[in-house]
């Protein structure tokens, strides 16, 4: 079978996975938003934190939920590398250094899950299950929150009431992301992934020494870091390594693992706005990105061109022969389109225009269909954009989902689209134009230069895929990207609260005969080209000094 074919075959086996649980899966997550009822267990989480979950929540209030969760998040996974060299099952790993105990704690916290460090030589076994493990459930847990609480807004007039935050950070993780992520462990560990907490081991002579290799609960934190699109891997290599994923089988596994939970989102978006068209639509406009970038990735590493890569007969350089260039191109799109960030291939190693399109799907906000939680309220607030754009085309006030899009509404979704190529742009420049950290950079040119801009947009998007080539591991790069992290993931939820809170107080609007029907064809195919000019207007100058200038040289 050539490479091509089982390329193809692969896409077209996710798709029809994804397919078969979409309703499903949909329709159980907004059961799971809307019940009044309370499990037993959720009750006694409660208690414990003092929360009430029967009250209702204007945006102020669920945004300081947010925030004081994510705050406490951060404090506690710092204070646990400070403190891994006196904790049990350190694996004789010394305290983690101030720098990167912050950039780490705030990667996790914010489901980065950016890894500026080694993870099997740095990281314990309590650092990697009660830390890193724990945070790859609640932060996508407080994604999913957000993304409700938004379509709350939509869905609810002259209230201003948005949910409870608790009880839906709860809800989250207890009756989605935990008994996802155990089916989700069970096949890995079936297909051999590993699943203990076994010590350093030596293996083999090699010139020079042994090679040592450690165990760790792999298999469980691995079926998060795909479903929760967090991406931190327990040892370097990520989903290169067999332990992580061993064959073309997990590999495909996995990548349905990261796509599962933000396509079937908007089939709950449409169940709880009482329009399942409506959801249909946006999953229209996400599967069209999705694809679309798809088949660019194919062609870019297919083609091969060059005398070298033609000679070897395909771009395998920092590729798994294992997964081939069709399962690691499928992979690379998936991750950068989503916040997952985790790799099972070097995306340094891609051709330039493959690494260009790995970059510009961070760029469009990952929204297509993006991280678990934050893809739907980002693909929602450019559907806010959107309609704007239409209202102008004819001279109406732009309408969507029966609520007016006016000036306030469109100052926050403006300030959305806008917090992240500023960080982007502004900390790529600083790193070029300060004299230390470009000695950083491993190549010169273009490439190096797309190594610090794909650092800070996979930074300030929260994905925490890395393009390989830089040393990030300094005082500099720890503290700038923590910073990126943690201004790319709070800002933007500010502006989502704040326009949920807003919408949700509103009056609904009858429809008319000028109304712009938002479920059809044509208001995605809007959708899709809005997305894609303002991404081009946005990073095209960037793009154009690096993977565009070296993938045309």
């Amino acid at each position: 079978m050539g490479s091509v074919l089982a390329g193809v075959l692969q896409l077209l086996a996710l798709i029809g996975a994804l397919a078969l649980v979409h309703v499903p899966a949909g329709s159980y997550l907004a059961r799971v938003y809307s019940s009044r009822r309370h499990l037993r267990v959720e009750r006694w989480i409660y208690r414990v934190i003092g929360a009430d979950p029967d009250t209702e929540m204007r945006w102020p209030a669920y945004l300081r939920g947010v925030l004081a969760f994510s705050l406490a998040g951060v404090l506690l996974l710092y204070l646990l590398q400070r403190l891994q060299g006196v904790l049990p099952g350190s694996l004789g790993f010394s305290s983690v250094n101030p720098a990167q105990s912050f950039n780490t704690a705030v990667s996790f916290v914010t489901n980065t899950n950016w890894q500026s460090y080694y993870g099997e030589q740095t990281m314990g076994h309590v650092v990697q299950t009660a830390g890193l493990a724990v945070q790859n459930f609640v932060s996508a847990a407080v994604g999913m929150a957000v993304a409700v609480a938004l379509v709350r807004g939509f869905a609810r007039s002259r209230s201003g009431e948005l949910g409870n935050f608790w009880a839906d950070l709860v809800r989250g993780t207890l009756r989605v992301l935990v008994p996802a992520a155990v089916l989700g462990a069970l096949v890995l560990v079936a297909c051999g992934a590993i699943q203990n907490f076994s010590g350093i081991h030596e293996v083999g002579q090699f010139v020079g020494g042994t090679q040592q290799w450690n165990g760790g609960a792999v298999a469980s934190q691995e079926a998060i870091k795909e479903l929760g699109t967090n991406g931190g891997g327990y040892f370097n290599a990520n989903s290169a390594h067999p332990f992580e994923n061993p064959t073309p089988f997990t590999n495909l596994f996995e990548i349905f693992l990261i796509l599962v939970i933000p396509f079937s989102l908007t089939r709950t978006f449409g169940l709880m706005v009482g329009s399942v068209r409506q959801g249909y639509a946006i999953l229209a406009t996400m599967a069209t990105i999705w694809l679309g970038f798809t088949a660019l990735m194919a062609a870019a590493e297919f083609s091969h061109p060059g005398p070298a890569l033609q000679a070897a007969g395909g771009a395998m350089e920092g590729k798994e022969v294992r997964f081939g260039v069709g399962g690691s191109a499928l992979f690379a799109v998936s991750t950068t389109l989503t916040s997952t960030g985790a790799v099972d291939s070097f995306h340094s190693s891609f051709t330039g225009l493959g690494g260009g399109v790995a970059m510009l799907g961070m760029m469009l906000g990952e929204i297509a269909p993006g991280g678990t939680g934050s893809g739907l309220y980002g693909m929602l607030i450019m559907a806010v954009i959107a309609v704007f754009l239409a209202g102008l085309m004819v001279g109406r006030t732009p309408e969507y989902l029966g609520k007016k899009i006016g000036a306030r509404e469109m100052k926050l979704a403006a300030c959305y689209i806008l917090v992240t190529p500023a960080l982007v742009l502004v900390f790529t420049a600083a790193s070029l134009a300060l004299p230390t950290p470009p000695h950083s950079l491993l190549n010169p040119g273009a490439h190096g230069f797309s190594e610090v801009l794909y650092a800070f947009t996979s930074a300030a998007n929260n994905n925490g895929s890395a393009f390989a080539g830089l040393n990030a591991d300094t005082d500099w790069f720890n503290t700038t990207t923590g910073l990126a992290m943690l201004l790319g993931r709070f800002l933007p939820m500010v502006f989502v609260l704040a326009l949920a809170g807003s919408l949700a107080a509103q009056r609904p609007v009858p429809e008319s005969a000028g109304t712009l029907r938002t479920e059809k064809p044509l208001f995605a195919g809007l959708l899709v080209g809005a997305i894609l000019i303002i991404t081009g207007l946005t990073y095209f100058p960037a793009l154009a000094l690096g993977p565009l200038a070296e993938g045309l040289a």
